[in-house]
């Protein structure tokens, strides 16, 4: 582990295991039991309970009322901090793109090698929206929005095993100026991604996910080009 003066000390077992904590409770998009929580971290039930009791009393995590425990209120106020000025110049605009695609529209960053939604915002009249929580993260290499961001960076900088096949749709996104995905992240869903390069910042992009759309993927990337546009600009460029 690397201190943020540049020296080395070794990394700490509990930190390390209580983030884990809060990253097996995201990936499960639901309550679990302690002994859930302890089997998926391989430790024993009171080392999993005593994690959890730290957690808990930071507001980190919460029970639910049959006693299950799941992420806390206070995650999303540290959250919020996160690219802070991207999220409030993106959140307009996110609505805006769900308003009028009738869509479900996100901001999704990259984090070392994954995809991860910072923000999101569903359609308000929308019968049954696709859901997209922030905090979802999937492999860089999969999905619209991931290949929209693995646009952006050199291909040294991609992760090892790109496919040719990848590759070829990454340099074709590229070229067009978006990023198409049906079925890679979740089955049935389809994906529209635009890039999204703000000074200062690391690769984003603006997507929405959707079961259908009236719309033609150019017509939806059109749209979330002028949103990508409009972002940049209030940042600075």
């Amino acid at each position: 582990m690397t201190r943020l003066d540049g020296t080395t000390a070794p990394a700490s077992q509990t930190l390390s295991r209580g983030i884990r904590i809060l990253e097996v409770l995201a990936d499960a998009r639901g309550p679990l039991s302690i002994d859930e929580i302890a089997a998926r971290l391989e430790v024993h039930r009171s080392v999993a309970y005593r994690l959890l009791r730290t957690l808990e009393d930071h507001g980190l995590v919460e029970r639910d009322a049959a006693g299950r425990i799941e992420l806390g209120a206070r995650l999303a106020a540290l959250a919020a901090g996160v690219a802070h000025d991207l999220q409030a110049e993106a959140l307009p605009e996110l609505t805006a793109v769900a308003g009028d695609l009738g869509v479900t529209c996100f901001l999704a960053v990259l984090d070392h090698e994954e995809c991860v939604t910072l923000s999101s915002v569903e359609p308000r009249h929308a019968v049954n929206p696709v859901a997209q929580r922030p905090g979802t993260r999937h492999p860089i290499t999969r999905g619209a929005p991931g290949k929209a961001i693995l646009s952006l960076l050199p291909t040294p900088a991609w992760p090892s095993g790109v496919s040719p096949e990848l590759a070829a749709e990454v340099t074709d996104a590229a070229t067009r100026g978006f990023a198409t995905s049906h079925d890679e992240v979740i089955p049935s869903l389809r994906a529209v991604a635009v890039p999204l390069v703000v000074r200062g910042r690391g690769p984003a992009a603006i997507a929405v996910v959707f079961v259908a759309s009236a719309h033609s993927d150019a017509e939806i990337a059109a749209r979330l080009t002028r949103s990508a546009t409009a972002i940049r600009d209030a940042l600075g460029g």
